[in-house]
């Protein structure tokens, strides 16, 4: 990426450049915005092209923003990167994110078992972030932030982890709707 000149980043589809403090257009899907990929483009036509090449689902649309200053893109450029990195089992067991404020003690200690499994098991998503997305827009008229997803994951970790101690406590291999019900 240049800082020089007044080319701030080209557009993705068309390859013209986007200067400094000049309006531009993003995509609204998360993916097409994070680190890395961060497209943008110089036009609404040039982001109409995109959609189809990227496989977007209705309800997308294009955000206009404008670029930074050059002065704000150098400092953009030169602060420090956070690189975390998964401890290793002797350090502890995994890294955690610690709990939102006003959740409960019960949710606390929840929180506090992730992680307690083998190393060996994913620490994958296991939503379909876009349809949470879609399900949290249009019954609330809001947006998601890309940060729910791991916290989301974790909570699901420990209903399962749950229900398989439920179906084990039955003597079931099979872990089963009725073990993610809540016993009093």
């Amino acid at each position: 990426m240049e800082t020089g000149g007044s080319t701030w980043k080209h557009c993705n589809t068309c390859k013209r450049p986007i200067g400094f403090r000049a309006p531009y257009f993003a995509c609204s899907v998360s993916t097409c915005n994070r680190k890395g990929t961060d497209f943008v483009f110089c036009s609404v036509e040039c982001w109409d092209a995109h959609v189809p090449a990227m496989r977007h689902r209705d309800g997308v649309w294009a955000d206009e923003k404008t670029s930074p200053t050059t002065e704000e893109w150098a400092r953009e450029q030169h602060e420090p990167r956070r690189i975390v990195v998964n401890p290793t089992p002797s350090s502890g067991g995994q890294a955690r994110s610690a709990p939102a404020a006003g959740v409960s003690a019960t949710e606390r200690d929840e929180s506090a078992r992730v992680g307690t499994t083998s190393s060996s098991v994913p620490r994958d998503v296991l939503v379909v972030v876009s349809k949470l997305k879609q399900y949290i827009k249009s019954t609330s008229g809001m947006n998601t932030s890309d940060d729910v997803v791991a916290p989301l994951s974790d909570r699901l970790r420990l209903w399962c982890d749950d229900a398989v101690e439920r179906a084990r406590a039955d003597g079931r291999k099979t872990v089963m709707a009725r073990d993610f019900r809540r016993q009093s």
